[in-house]
């Protein structure tokens, strides 16, 4: 990526000007984000695993600056950025790189409703990348490190009547650092990324929002069903104390409730008819959360909840597959990385969001693997309405270690300064903590391909004990496995290919495909486009992909229960995805690839409710 070009005008700071290259539009965009406007930008409330009716969105146009690493706040800012997209991308109206000599700054005011006056404010953001310092008012309101995961600030100390002004400065190193990354990288031209590394991200990508909250409220909710004994946990912390109340709602009725001290988790005993969620019948029971204090309730959340079990068994052929309800299931999904375009990792509107997901379910497919990314919990909400089985990556860091197929037990590991590991637990930590509630999530992955693995056994087993009602599977891409975690995973492009298998785990392809096809009006570049191997119609793309389903089914039967296809849309350089990148075109015959598929999951699942 082109660097920041910084002219200097004068020996004073005062006296220095700048000038941003400017990343160039891209080539295609999608139908989504040729409607935004900064009125309509992302107007849904962010957070439906802990609602309050309550709430001012901030989201539109902010003023924003590139300044050198270590400036004061800016005297005078370069323009307007549309939040939530980052920097980097069309949307945002900027299109600017600002690599790791420089900070980003945002500025905006707001006014506080004055039904709100008796309430403590939160400010929330969804998404910052990578570590956000804050100010209200001038008052430094505090700071945040990674960036795929929330956090909130109470600036209630801070506010004043009328006009206030938020300031929110960012930096990020990208791939010069050790944080957190995914497959971001500084490319030396950004015009033309390179292989499967794509574009930076910087800054605020995720809804920022206000919220009005009782000085003795909820802020955080971990909900847990056991499916053998019939419970729902549901654990609140709060702000102060007193009891927290469960009710848990079919419909219109209340079908389950009980209560307990805000210091430990609720156990609700849920009725002999309680429904399952599963991937054919995705049953969701709302929840009401309260928090009573001198039998008042000072604060009331809503949420919602799935009674299901997620596990493995071995089978009368003493093969290990993967279970949904104490039924055997197989996995079996794209890799999705989330990317767009124009939006970068930001989706330009909700509808375009959800629309990867009804495709994917469309094409028959059960599963979605985000792959070194995470989304918007609003993601996750419609994964679990609509049946969805997600395995979550943790995104990659630190420096990227050669990935040594068929290399196993490497000896020794790749070790991580204590800081980047640090930084790793911290982030990884906060993932899991943010999407425990997501019935969709069944398999955690720490690693992906050894990059920037480290600490295998431990890691694997800090992941398992620190939720035990998922799968972890510690290593895909296999190489560096270990033995540790639940699964054993191998990659092998462009066929399924059976090379190792671990009698004690369940055994998956985590990827394999990039069928490659590249159709002109709908690249991100016109050339130096690639996939694993390459055709020039659907119908070639189409017979390929059936006949790797056919050698998949042929592995299930012997030994794997679940199977990752490279990939939901092609992705900047990559024109291996099932849709192009602009989601304009799908790029096979959908009637075929959802038969396949079916067929696929139906001969390896023994699906049904246990009850």
């Amino acid at each position: 990526m082109n660097k920041f070009v910084i002219l200097i005008a004068a020996i004073s700071f005062a006296a220095i000007s700048y000038s941003q290259d400017k990343l160039p539009a891209p080539a295609i965009s999608t139908v989504w984000g040729e409607s935004v406007t900064p009125e309509n930008v992302w107007s849904q409330y962010p957070r439906p695993m802990m609602t309050r009716q309550n709430w001012k969105n901030l989201n539109g146009e902010w003023d924003y600056a590139i300044l050198p690493v270590g400036s004061s706040s800016p005297e005078r800012y370069d323009g307007k950025i549309l939040v939530p997209f980052p920097v980097e991308s069309s949307l945002s109206g900027v299109g600017k790189s600002v690599g790791d000599k420089n900070e980003l700054w945002y500025r905006r005011t707001f006014t506080i409703p004055a039904e709100w006056k008796d309430c403590n404010i939160n400010l929330n953001f969804g998404g910052v990348d990578w570590m956000a310092d804050i100010w209200v008012n001038g008052v430094y309101m505090g700071k945040h490190k990674g960036a795929y995961s929330p956090f909130s600030l109470d600036i209630t100390e801070a506010v004043a009547d009328g006009e206030n002004r938020l300031e929110v400065r960012v930096f990020d190193p990208t791939d010069k650092g050790t944080q957190p990354r995914g497959k971001q990288v500084v490319n030396p031209d950004a015009a033309k990324p390179k292989g499967i590394w794509y574009t930076p991200v910087t800054g605020i990508w995720q809804t920022v929002w206000l919220e009005p909250v009782p000085v003795n409220s909820i802020t955080a909710l971990k909900i847990t069903p056991d499916v053998d004994k019939m419970r729902l946990y549901v654990a609140a912390s709060v702000t102060g104390k007193g009891v927290i109340k469960v009710e848990v709602i079919d419909g219109v009725n209340c079908v389950a409730t009980a209560s307990g001290v805000a210091s430990g988790p609720v156990e609700v005993a849920m009725p002999e008819d309680t429904k399952l969620w599963s991937t054919e019948a995705p049953h969701l029971y709302d929840l009401k959360i309260s928090l009573i204090e001198d039998g008042k309730t000072t604060d009331s959340v809503g949420s919602y909840a799935a009674m299901r079990k997620v596990g493995i068994k071995r089978g009368k052929d003493k093969v290990r597959r993967f279970t949904l309800n104490d039924s055997t299931i197989f996995h079996f999904g794209p890799l999705d990385q989330g990317w767009w375009p124009d939006g970068l990792y930001t989706p330009p509107s909700y509808d375009a969001m959800i629309y990867d997901i009804d495709k994917t379910k469309e094409l028959g497919f059960n599963m979605i693997r985000k792959h070194i990314k995470v989304e918007p919990q609003l993601w996750y909400e419609y994964c679990d309405r609509n049946g969805i089985l997600v395995w979550q990556d943790m995104p990659s860091g630190d420096k990227n270690t050669k990935w040594e197929n068929h290399n196993y037990y490497k000896s020794p590991e790749f070790e991580r300064s204590e800081e980047s590991a640090a930084q790793y637990r911290t982030e990884w930590n906060e993932i899991m903590d943010n999407l425990h509630n997501h019935p969709c999530i069944v398999v955690w992955v720490p690693f992906n391909e050894g990059w920037g693995q480290f600490d295998t056994k431990n890691v694997a087993a800090w992941t398992k004990s620190k939720d035990p009602s998922r799968l972890v599977n510690a290593a895909s891409g296999g190489n560096f496995f270990y033995g540790a975690g639940d699964i054993l995973d191998v990659h092998n492009y462009p066929a399924p290919r059976i090379y190792l298998l671990d009698d004690d785990k369940a055994n998956v392809i985590g990827e394999y495909g990039g069928i490659g096809y590249p159709i002109k009006g709908h690249l991100w570049q016109p050339d130096k486009n690639w996939g694993y191997i390459e055709f020039r119609s659907p119908k070639d793309v189409t017979d390929k992909y059936v006949e790797y389903v056919d050698i998949l089914d042929g592995m299930a039967g012997m030994a794997y229960t679940g199977a990752v296809y490279t990939q939901t849309t092609d992705v900047e350089g990559e024109v291996n995805g099932l849709l192009t990148y602009d989601r304009k075109k799908t790029k096979v015959d959908a009637c075929r690839v959802r038969e396949a598929n079916r067929r696929l999951i139906e001969a390896h699942s023994r699906t049904g409710a246990r009850r």
